[in-house]
């Protein structure tokens, strides 16, 4: 299915997987809104190779701090105005806030931080899809996409803390709610669930061990998870669906 034409907004933008997803949907005759917090540079510098590469192509990048909703609110709002609305979104910006490990002690997560974490990687993307959602019902055509995470799948509860592994597995409840609901709407809604991919803040310093724990033998590239956003976003009959891609980590039907 072409994507000639179509905004795309991608959350998390400025490096890593929100890159290399921009990358991808550029090459599908997509228009790219390139959300950033604080990498202003980087942004920038990414506009700057998607004009390169693709001659013509409209790619503006828009400043949000995203665990405040009146910022959420204002980034769609910008992306609206400058752009047009968007016909899919990557909700692919997150942060850890703070690691206690997998061992770690529940009582040095602070409800306060709980609830920060909460806000940043599912309330966020919550409002930020309902925002684009009735646009999306009127032209009976979208696409969402959720970034999670592989260990929501294993049951391991990850390596950050329960703040992170409980707001990103919130996230498949609300694909699943959304999937089942729009289904009829043209809408598809999906999440890709990666395991340990480098060039990411959160595997900015990569150990032996984290390596030695996926069968393939080492981490992924943003570009492997990419690619599997492309897929997502290309075919009208995928929704409802978590695709885990962790080198084998996990055996699963997807």
């Amino acid at each position: 299915m072409s994507l000639k034409g179509r905004i795309a907004l991608i959350t998390g933008c400025s490096g890593g997987i929100g890159a290399a997803t921009a990358l991808a949907l550029v090459r599908q005759g997509c228009s790219i809104a390139i959300h950033y917090n604080s990498a202003k540079e980087k942004a920038q510098a990414l506009v700057q190779t998607l004009q390169a590469a693709f001659p013509g192509v409209i790619a503006i990048i828009f400043q949000a701090d995203l665990s405040d909703y009146e910022n959420v609110r204002r980034l769609h709002s910008q992306v609206v105005d400058q752009m047009g609305h968007p016909d899919i979104l990557f909700n692919n910006a997150g942060g850890t806030l703070k690691t206690i490990g997998r061992m770690g002690n529940i009582q040095d997560m602070s409800i306060e931080d709980f609830e920060n974490t909460w806000r940043l990687n599912t309330g966020s993307s919550y409002l930020l899809t309902q925002l684009c959602i009735p646009h999306m019902v009127e032209q009976q055509y979208g696409r969402i996409v959720f970034n999670s995470r592989q260990y929501t799948i294993q049951g391991t509860g990850g390596v950050i803390g329960p703040h992170y592994a409980s707001s990103k597995s919130a996230l498949h409840g609300l694909l699943h709610w959304i999937a089942s609901r729009h289904a009829k709407d043209g809408i598809t809604c999906n999440a890709v669930a990666p395991a340990l991919i480098v060039e990411t803040t959160m595997m900015s310093n990569p150990t032996d061990e984290m390596r030695n724990m996926i069968p393939v033998g080492r981490l992924g590239v943003p570009n492997e998870i990419a690619s599997i956003v492309e897929l997502l976003v290309t075919n009208a009959y995928m929704t409802n669906k978590i695709i885990v891609a962790d080198g084998g980590w996990t055996p699963s039907a997807f």
